[in-house]
């Protein structure tokens, strides 16, 4: 068999034959890879008949008109084989090409940014819903936590709150709580509605009990929902059902048969009797007749807490914030979840996605996701994708896109193989980004792209061209071992101090993270512990000289204590150009330990750690710290 008809077959089908790792190195993709990720797309190639045939398939589809076409307002684009001009303003047209009937999407040229809101440098924080004090629920913060928080941010003169995600993860299984692990994308978290019950509060020890708190709030949930319907259907339900439509009601539906399945101790759908396992089978229909009940329940859940959610963005805006929530919009889904089984021709199947080996992970990363079909979003007029804005926009100011990067190409990984034997799976980035444009501009919202690490060539500037504004983070804004001084930050980006996944300042600085990673043994093989502590205190030094220049210190040498190195690094990503820039509630309060420890599930209290107890914003120099990062920002 030809690999020339192999590879020419891959490249048709989105797939790239040869990749360049972070150190210029190029590798090729071996044949095995190429063609179990080209029968995972559904295309054969054990042969030269199957790739002659597998290649027209693909030729056969790139003749149909698909159902929605995208371009720039003002620009010409293809429709059935005629150019075209796209209307000058935005919006989505019906138009006709060879007899046949399909939709324009005219984005405009960048999409709705922080330029747009305000013309001052802005001032956010980023906080874990969950480590919240305060709200409806005990154990763990809510909706009802987070808007207390985001209207005395705003009284601080705060003006947005990033969060990681808030998507829906799994109700039957408390126990799977990474938020970058949904089993949703299009739904919320129900355990941070807001059910008014107004519950003690009384965990002491800073972790989440996920099991035990997801349990009281359950019972909470049923109690709200029984007032409900004894108070009488609304037609606010009724109107929230029908907007949800079949994807709406196929999630409770899941989340029924989730919850019955899993009490027999069958912990995915894949496991489920084969009956079930198809959302079109009759038995599955059945099911939803009998249950109908127990479904109603799980649809007012996502009712109650899209009512909290939408309350939270409102309170922000009347508080005064100019941008508000800022959403966060994982990578990928659970291939067990929700998503995946109410539309499995929208996302890929027999591949997950996840990232190639390079300097801190020599054996690459497989996540354990699965994502959107390229080739479905083009086949399906990019509804999955269009949903997907939609629903993280509804009840924020701005979304978060995380690994921004897939949005051009997703490392995708066969099943069974290890993440070092992938390969990079092309997606069609234009379209994708005009969409994203599109839909920033009707809800008014911003759009961040994490876009850390080793980017494809010119992609940063493809991203900034279209307003999509990436992130500037403390820790990775070196050149030759040194701090680049605020002044030459980008103003486009988003200046932060550290993200989830990093240490926070106080941690940095004592070391906290090569604490856990010798105790873990974290990435052993790539540097030892003294050798860790010796960069570490090089780079202590580092950054203590730059923020002296910076004027955001005093001192010759670094001290041993942290607040100090916390308040000018906060005041020096404050004092950068960016038009917004972010600290963490972690950060503000000097917390020495990080939300998340990535290569780790429970060997370290991931997604668990809890804010001190009391009012965040009475809490030992949060006022003096709080007072001058605002300062900053307005330059004073």
């Amino acid at each position: 068999m030809s690999d020339a008809a192999l590879t020419a077959l891959a490249e048709k089908a989105g797939l790239e034959p040869g990749w360049t790792d972070t150190y210029g190195v190029q590798h090729t993709v071996s044949p095995e890879i190429l063609r179990a990720a080209l029968r995972a797309l559904g295309l054969a190639a054990n042969s030269i008949k199957e790739i002659a045939e597998s290649e027209t398939h693909l030729s056969e589809k790139k003749r149909d008109l698909p159902p929605l076409i995208t371009s720039w307002v003002g620009e010409t684009f293809m429709a059935g084989g005629q150019t075209r001009k796209a209307p000058d303003s935005p919006g989505y047209y019906r138009i006709e090409a060879d007899g046949q009937e399909t939709v324009l999407a005219a984005a405009p040229q960048q999409c709705f940014g922080v330029g747009n809101v305000s013309e001052q440098r802005l001032a956010g924080v980023g906080a874990q819903v969950y480590a919240l004090r305060g709200g409806h629920t005990a154990g763990f913060g809510d909706f009802a936590a987070l808007a207390d928080f985001v209207a005395q941010a705003a009284a601080h003169g705060i003006d947005a709150v990033a969060t990681s995600p808030t998507h829906a993860l799994f109700a039957a299984h408390p126990t799977r709580i990474s938020p970058y692990s949904p089993s949703s994308r299009l739904f919320l978290n129900s355990l941070y509605a807001d059910c008014g019950d107004g519950a003690h509060d009384d965990e002491r020890d800073g972790l989440v009990d996920w099991p035990q708190a997801s349990a009281d709030k359950f019972s909470a949930l049923k109690r709200a929902h029984e007032r409900f319907l004894a108070a009488g259907a609304t037609e606010e339900f009724a109107a929230f059902r029908t907007r949800g439509g079949e994807r709406l009601f196929r999630h409770a539906l899941f989340e029924s048969l989730d919850s019955q399945f899993g009490q027999q101790g069958l912990w995915t759908w894949r496991e489920w009797p084969p009956a079930y396992r198809d959302v079109s089978n009759d038995a599955v229909a059945e099911f939803a007749r009998a249950h109908r009940d127990e479904i109603d329940y799980y649809t007012y859940l996502q009712f109650l807490a899209a009512k909290s959610a939408q309350a939270v963005q409102a309170r922000a805006r009347e508080a005064g914030m100019k941008i508000g929530i800022i959403a966060d919009i994982a990578t990928g889904i659970d291939p067990n979840g929700s998503d995946s089984w109410s539309a499995p021709d929208d996302v890929l199947a027999g591949l997950g996605i996840g990232a190639p080996p390079d300097p801190f992970n020599a054996a690459g990363q497989g996540w354990g996701l699965t994502a959107l079909s390229p080739a479905s979003l083009q086949h399906n007029g990019f509804a999955g994708f269009i949903a997907l804005l939609r629903a993280n926009m509804a009840y924020a100011g701005g979304v978060r896109i995380d690994h921004v990067m897939g949005l051009m190409r997703l490392w995708v990984i066969p099943d069974g193989a290890s993440p070092t034997q992938g390969v990079y799976l092309r997606y069609p980035v234009e379209d994708l980004l005009r969409l994203t444009a599109l839909e920033s501009h009707r809800n008014r919202a911003v759009v961040i792209g994490e876009d850390l690490g080793t980017l494809p060539y010119g992609f940063r500037d493809q991203l900034t061209r279209r307003g999509v504004a990436g992130l500037q983070v403390l820790w990775f804004e070196r050149e030759q071992g040194n701090f680049i001084p605020p002044a030459r930050w980008r103003k486009e980006a988003i200046a932060i101090t550290t993200t989830h996944d990093l240490p926070t300042i106080a941690g940095w600085w004592q070391g906290r993270d090569l604490d856990w990673w010798s105790k873990l043994g974290i990435g052993a093989g790539i540097e030892d512990p003294e050798s860790r502590r010796r960069t570490r205190d090089n780079d202590r030094h580092a950054l203590w000289s730059a923020l002296r220049e910076a004027h955001c210190v005093q001192g010759d040498s670094p001290p041993e204590r942290s607040d100090a190195v916390v308040d000018g690094a906060i005041a020096y990503v404050a004092s950068t150009p960016s038009r917004l820039a972010m600290v963490t509630a972690e950060d503000l309060l000097a917390l020495v330990e990080q939300p998340n420890l990535p290569g780790t599930i429970d060997q370290h209290p991931n997604w668990r750690r809890r804010l001190p107890p009391g009012d965040f914003f009475t809490q030992p120099g949060i006022g003096d710290r709080l007072a001058h990062f605002i300062r900053a920002r307005q330059g004073q």
